[in-house]
């Protein structure tokens, strides 16, 4: 069985804790790597690295650390098959989602090629006699990523790229279920020329994710997860002084209105349902039908599911996946044989599904419920798997109380023709990301990720220009050059004149 490693320095560090966890290929159910995961001590080795290297990258020019990420950008790309399929190989996905996720990773390192932009400070002259006052923006230190197992590459991506831009050295915890693609992310760096340090990846458990919580010299930390996990990281490190963003969950809405397209809402269903087998932060687990839509959309949702492909992602004829455990996918399915005693109709009913000569994997088939109510467990939990939901109700404004009323905001979505009404959706929904008859508003890298409520913990979105705050902070410089005449003894307030 083939053992990882950490990345300390720029290159590969065997593991010393003798602690390890497995790495499962989704879909044999097979057990192929085992990943170490970093003692207290190691962890520290990692930091102390980083804190060293800061002494000379924190200082170093724009122009030499927008030459190693435009190398860096062109090596990702050049690689992006080999790290699509370590994804696939770990995580399951299919190929082609596992390349799209590739992509978006590299829209936030083009972004970090651009820094020199973001980070331009401003000048006011002459405010007072004499006197100009400039505000700039300074790197942190040493900052942290703990990222999860459903974007191992893209997730990552969104953290490091711009942390480094800016003039910080990052440490790296990655999901142990996934580990293959971020250290393969490690080596592409080395080999475009960051200096050994900048960069470090750490294996591990909680114990890995509490020592970084709590080290001193971690002056950030970024986190995307489960609620439960967002909210202990933001409480933990900001105990600890840190600066802290943490992305939580999602029961993600899409809004249906009589006027809507009704094919395009069915195709966007499916697409934003079960892509990935729906083991995205951003898919689409609720869909509200206002008035008579209910029967049509899912009589077209039905008749789209029946057709999907569901294999092992390295397969080119798989539409979708297995799930990431057995341990996940039977908690997904308890989902809806659980909805069904609690009065909700199966519509579609996937747990039975296995793939033949995989008969071992993470399989679960897709699954629609239909009368749906607040009250469900299938409702009021993130399920994050293949299974949507069909909440009925008369109106839109029965809708977009219902949605408002969730404990989370991270997207959501409305389908309609009438531009009236998506105008007064996108203003009254409370969510971070709204799409117009997009199923999945994820921002382009220049604008920002993340969510309200408790999707989000922190005063920052992700990557764009809250990723560059972030990951800097503010400095004001008042400066005066006097004149022979200037002095004398003046206990007064100043004043600018």
């Amino acid at each position: 069985m083939k053992t990882l490693s950490h990345w300390i320095g720029g290159k590969p560090v065997e593991g010393t804790s003798g602690n390890f966890g497995p790495v499962y290929n989704p879909a044999t159910g097979a057990q192929e790597k085992q990943v170490p995961f970093a003692s207290v001590d190691e962890v520290d080795t990692a930091v102390a690295t980083a804190k060293e290297a800061f002494r000379t990258w924190g200082t170093s020019s724009l122009a030499k650390r927008t030459a190693v990420l435009f190398k860096y950008r062109e090596l990702v790309d050049a690689h992006r098959e080999e790290i699509a399929r370590l994804i696939t190989a770990e995580h399951g996905k299919v190929h082609s989602d596992a390349l799209g996720e590739v992509a978006r990773g590299l829209e936030i390192v083009e972004l970090a090629c651009g820094i020199s932009e973001k980070l331009k400070g401003e000048l006011s002259t002459q405010v007072s006699t004499r006197v100009d006052v400039s505000s700039i923006r300074q790197s942190l230190g040493v900052v942290a990523g703990i990222t999860p197992f459903n974007f191992p590459a893209m997730v990552p991506m969104w953290m490091f790229p711009i942390a480094i831009a800016c003039g910080n050295t990052f440490v790296l915890k990655p999901s142990e279920k996934v580990p293959s693609a971020a250290f393969k992310l490690a080596e592409l760096a080395a080999e475009a020329g960051l200096p050994d340090g900048v960069l470090n990846i750490v294996n591990g458990d909680k114990t890995a994710v509490d020592r970084i919580l709590a080290h001193p010299d971690i002056a950030a930390v970024s986190f995307v997860g489960s609620t439960p996990i967002a909210k202990y990281i933001h409480t933990t490190g900001t105990a600890n002084g840190k600066r802290v963003q943490a992305l939580g969950g999602a029961k993600n809405h899409m809004l249906v209105l009589p006027d809507a397209d009704l094919e395009l809402a069915a195709d966007s269903a499916i697409n934003a349902a079960y892509g990935s087998a729906g083991e995205r932060c951003m898919a689409i687990s609720v869909v509200v039908a206002v008035g008579d839509t209910a029967d049509p959309l899912i009589e077209k949702i039905k008749e789209r599911a029946a057709a999907l492909t569901i294999g092992p992602g390295d397969d080119p004829a798989s539409e979708m996946g297995p799930l990431i455990t057995k341990v996940h996918r039977d908690k997904v399915a308890s989902y809806v044989t659980g909805a069904a005693a609690q009065g909700a109709t199966v519509a579609l009913d996937g747990t039975g599904f296995t793939v033949e000569g995989h008969e071992d994997g993470h399989w679960i088939g897709v699954s629609l419920l239909d009368n749906v109510t607040p009250e469900m467990d299938c409702y009021r939990d993130e399920i994050f798997g293949p299974v949507l939901s069909v909440v009925r109700v008369e109106t839109y404004d029965e809708a977009i109380a219902l949605m408002n009323n969730s404990p989370w905001g991270n997207g959501t979505a409305i389908f309609t023709r009438d531009g009236g009404a998506a105008r007064r959706f996108q203003l009254e929904v409370e969510a971070g990301m709204v799409g117009v008859n997009v199923p999945i508003p994820v921002p382009v890298g220049y604008h920002s990720f993340g969510g309200w409520k408790d999707s989000l913990f922190g005063d920052h979105h992700i990557y764009g220009n809250d990723g560059v705050h972030f990951y800097t902070r503010g400095k004001v410089v008042t400066t005066r050059w006097p004149d022979p005449s200037d002095g004398g003894i003046n206990l007064g307030f100043p004043s600018n004149s």
